[in-house]
């Protein structure tokens, strides 16, 4: 009796649900829709650092701490605070060599390599190329990125944001023309992710010339999907 209860019970949850899930969803339009403001940037942010060896490991960590002291004094000289510095990496390696060697030994340790990076938040960007010139003379060699942004980025991803909407709408009002309908309430809204490329990696060499550096524009995107009623 259990049984035959059980398999009832099965049968009529089973069999209703598809037919309510068809008739529950209205027939739709659905858009996605992007936006892009364009704004000159306040801020960069710069990852640079120092690389020494030494015959030991303490002679490198020796070496690059002095001439990493010498470059942070520099910057804070620029005008660069405390907070805007932070080490984002540090390495102390043994430098193997004779990999090519047909010694039986194998590869050997020739001495230690350190590395420190720093990531720098840079407020003033018109004296950018002079903070680079000077830290490069003080003895950074290693120049992992350098990226533009906004210090406060919401007013121009809210102005993407609408312009993300009004392309929605736009798109959704040119499919519901072409087929013969007319768009109806909005159903639902969701915010997508607009991925961004990679900063570029590059290493310095100190110059006797001034780096140029062009923070020129930045652009922030916006991408919304709509779901839009037909009304027939």
């Amino acid at each position: 009796m259990r049984a035959i209860t059980a398999l009832l019970l099965t049968a009529s949850l089973a069999l209703p649900l598809p037919a309510l899930a068809d008739d529950a969803l209205p027939p739709m339009i659905t858009v996605t829709g992007t936006g892009t403001v364009e704004a000159a940037p306040d801020i960069a942010t710069l990852s640079i650092g120092v690389t020494t060896q030494g015959e030991t490991a303490a002679e490198a960590l020796s070496a690059n701490s002095a001439a990493l002291d010498a470059v942070m004094a520099r910057l804070t000289a620029a005008g660069i605070a405390a907070p805007d510095m932070q080490t984002s990496n540090l390495s102390l390696n043994p430098n193997w060599t004779g990999y090519e060697s047909s010694s039986v030994s194998g590869p050997t340790i020739s001495g230690y390599v350190a590395s420190n990076i720093l990531t720098i938040r840079l407020r003033q960007l018109d004296g950018l190329g002079a903070v680079l010139d000077a830290a490069v003379a003080d003895g950074a060699n290693t120049l992992n990125g350098l990226t533009f942004g906004l210090a406060d980025p919401k007013p121009a991803l809210d102005e993407a944001r609408k312009e993300a909407v009004a392309d929605a709408r736009a798109r959704a009002e040119l499919l519901a023309a072409a087929a013969g309908v007319k768009l109806g309430r909005v159903i639902s809204i969701s915010e997508g992710v607009v991925p961004t490329d990679p900063a570029p990696m590059f290493r310095a060499e100190a110059s006797a010339a001034p780096v140029p550096v062009a923070g020129g524009e930045v652009g922030l995107s916006a991408s919304v999907t709509i779901f839009y009623q037909i009304v027939e």
